[in-house]
Formats: structure tokens, C-alpha cells, sequence
């Protein structure tokens, strides 16, 4: 039987890695940094029915916590026009990727298929194809 302070520990380093890997906006890295903290308390506690439900309640407070941190602040007259995303790990040619779009991760697309778009940089948003934006790098357009 694993150890449960070794249990906790790996579950809150595999969740927090994956967030470098799959963004989720904060939600894997907090249910991993809630994981960490049932891991010192299973050092006090080591009974497997109440880590499993202070992780539930921690990684939910946490991630409702960081919403409130770490979503940017909405001016008070969006207009709904915002055509400016921000690519988030990069875009390789001819494939998709992930842009950060409105304050959500959506789906992304180049729409010059021979071009990569680097991590972090400002895309312009052409079209809504289904769940998929077709997006042209900001630095194309000037």
C-alpha cells in the first residue's frame, strides 16, 4: 500500500505539471496545489476518506478563488468587438493550438498554414469556424 503523504505529493506534482502541458486556466494546477496541502495534512491525518474529501473542497475553493484573482478585470464598456487573442503555447504550422479569446481558452487555427505562431504572441481574430477561431498573427496585419 502507497503511502498516503507520497500519494498526495505525486497526485499535486503530476496536476500541476499538467497545467504546463494542458492549459486549463489554473483549474489542474490548483486541484494540484490543493493535492500538496492534503499531503501535509495526511502526515497528521492519514485517514483516506477525509483527504479525498478536504482535496475536493480545496481544489474547488482554490479554483473558485483563483477565478476571482486572476481573471482579468472587464472594462465596463466592452462591446463585444474584441478581436485580439493571445496564443498560448504556440501554434504550429498547418496545425491547431489553444489562444486565450475573451477571457476563455479556445481552439485556434492560422489561417496562413505555413506560418507558426509563437507562444505568447497577439493574434487577430478573423472567424469563428464551429469551436475553432481562424486567427493571423498581429505583426502580419501592420
Amino acid at each position: 500500500m502507497l503511502n498516503p503523504t507520497l500519494f498526495w505529493t505525486i497526485a499535486g506534482g503530476v496536476l500541476c505539471m499538467m497545467e504546463l502541458i494542458f492549459p486549463t486556466a489554473f483549474v489542474s494546477f490548483m486541484m494540484g496545489v490543493a493535492a500538496l496541502a492534503v499531503a501535509v495534512v495526511s502526515l497528521f491525518f492519514p485517514h483516506n476518506a477525509l483527504l479525498v474529501s478536504l482535496w475536493i473542497v480545496c481544489s474547488i475553493g482554490l479554483t473558485v478563488v483563483s477565478r476571482r484573482f486572476f481573471t482579468p478585470k472587464r472594462k465596463a464598456e466592452i462591446t463585444g468587438d474584441d478581436m485580439e487573442a493571445k496564443a498560448v503555447g504556440g501554434i504550429p504550422a498547418g496545425t491547431t493550438g489553444r489562444v486565450m479569446y475573451e477571457v476563455n481558452s479556445w481552439q485556434a487555427k492560422c489561417v496562413d498554414e505555413a506560418r507558426d505562431i509563437a507562444p505568447n504572441e497577439t493574434v487577430y481574430v478573423l472567424e469563428k469556424k464551429g469551436n475553432t477561431l481562424i486567427v493571423l498573427p498581429i505583426k502580419m496585419l501592420n
